[in-house]
């Protein structure tokens, strides 16, 4: 059962990273398919993450992952819409989920564990900020968010390798290779509408 939770959710995770690479410097039309794709295949990979890292007591991560979902149902509506602005709205309700989330997961662990006591936890930090701040700017087609993501692969890889989860592990640094990739794509092909947007948004 760990094995294919961990072929599950990281298999998602990994696609969605490489689809989302390979839009970047695309014709619109085709960028706009590889993402649609992408946000659904990265909502599939949630379950099987959560239940991995809940059955790890990694409490900070767990939370930002079932946190991170309205930011990808928000990737996913801006690019259905196909619109350079994203819906406000929609765009507010993710926000208030995604720091909420982060100030819930934080909380709770350090409640529980009596502070931030163990590497274990410092790592979950930087996958909580990388994943909801990473997905929140992608999801508003800031091509920042691949410098959160990198944040978030990093710290994912090393919390995964002490937790003795080899498969998650090296999906995570495949992911950071296409996450850096994407990025550099990303700045060749945008960098004079995101120079002109003091928000992030497109």
């Amino acid at each position: 059962m760990d094995i294919f939770l961990q072929v599950w959710g990281g298999g998602c995770y990994l696609f969605n990273k490489i689809l989302f690479a390979l839009a970047e410097g695309r014709a619109p039309k085709t960028k706009r398919q590889f993402k649609l794709v992408g946000w659904v295949v990265y909502i599939v990979g949630v379950p099987a993450w959560v239940i991995i890292l809940v059955s790890k007591h990694d409490w900070i991560a767990a939370s930002i992952e079932a946190g991170g979902v309205p930011s990808m149902l928000f990737g996913l509506y801006t690019v259905y819409q196909d619109k350079d602005t994203p819906n406000r709205t929609f765009d507010r309700i993710a926000s208030l989920f995604t720091y909420g989330f982060i100030l819930m997961g934080v909380g709770y662990s350090v409640h529980d564990y009596g502070g931030i006591t163990s590497l274990s936890q410092t790592l979950e930090i930087g996958v909580m900020i990388g994943f909801l701040m990473g997905s929140y700017l992608l999801a508003k087609n800031n091509s920042k968010g691949w410098l959160l993501f990198m944040l978030m692969n990093t710290s994912m890889a090393a919390l995964m390798f002490i937790q003795h989860k080899p498969l998650l592990s090296v999906q995570q640094l495949i992911s950071l290779c296409f996450v850096t990739y994407g990025f550099i794509m990303a700045l060749r092909s945008t960098p004079v509408r995101e120079n002109n947007n003091d928000t992030g948004m497109l």
